[in-house]
């Protein structure tokens, strides 16, 4: 025998209980979802799944045990010939409960309780699908290892230019101070040449001016020098 259930029945009798469990295992195979109160759902769980791993079995003594609990031949049918292949892959866990808040009036919790009807992936498909994935990721980062060389490219000195020296000081032959986020370039001796700190250099006026570098404060202003 099974042990009974702790708490208080559903019904106000074993017999009654058991009735109301089977009329809303019916309910459940007919519509696939119904709704009803989280205690009933609880409830009505295990007493569903324990038909449907009957109607797994296909044949006709399990076909009578259902025949017991549920009266209505069509449910029976759909049971044995729609539901049961749907479940056959699954090892269990044929329901689904959702809680969906309180019922307006006694307020008491509710829940929809629905049948678990979708297919189950194999491990091999998973594994399989994992391997897919681990293959094709890093052909996907693969442009990402090209950003370096794209990088240098785009870092490249224009004609006539020199890059900055840590000493500050200006290198051989350059003495053109330029400013790259202002795009200015100063000359020695023009009023904000000492002050200046130059971020680019460059060997002539004309290759400043060649990479889009125009005067500071105009072109008179950088003619103290000449």
């Amino acid at each position: 025998m099974p042990t009974p259930t702790k708490g208080p029945r559903l019904g106000g009798s074993p017999t009654h209980e058991r009735l109301m469990l089977n009329n809303l295992s019916q309910q459940l195979f007919e519509h696939k979802r119904i709704t009803t109160t989280v205690t009933k759902a609880k409830r009505l769980r295990p007493v569903a799944e324990r038909l449907i791993t009957f109607a797994k079995k296909g044949d006709l003594a399990a076909r009578r045990r259902v025949l017991r609990s549920l009266t209505d031949k069509s449910v029976v049918h759909e049971l044995f010939t729609v539901i049961a292949p749907a479940m056959a892959e699954r090892p269990g866990g044929y329901t689904r409960i959702t809680k969906i808040g309180n019922r307006k009036g006694d307020n008491a919790p509710m829940a929809v309780i629905e049948l678990v009807m979708e297919p189950v992936a194999s491990k091999g498909a998973v594994a399989e699908a994992t391997k897919v994935a681990e293959t094709a990721a890093p052909a996907e980062e693969a442009p990402a290892a090209a950003a370096p060389a794209a990088e240098a490219t785009s870092t490249e000195l224009p004609a006539g230019a020199h890059a900055p020296i840590e000493s500050g000081e200006a290198p051989e032959g350059f003495e053109i101070k330029g400013k790259s986020d202002s795009m200015k370039y100063h000359v020695p001796g023009s009023r904000w040449y000492a002050n200046t700190q130059a971020e680019i250099w460059f060997d002539t006026k004309e290759s400043a001016e060649a990479a889009g570098y125009a005067p500071a404060g105009g072109a008179a202003a950088q003619t103290i020098s000449e």
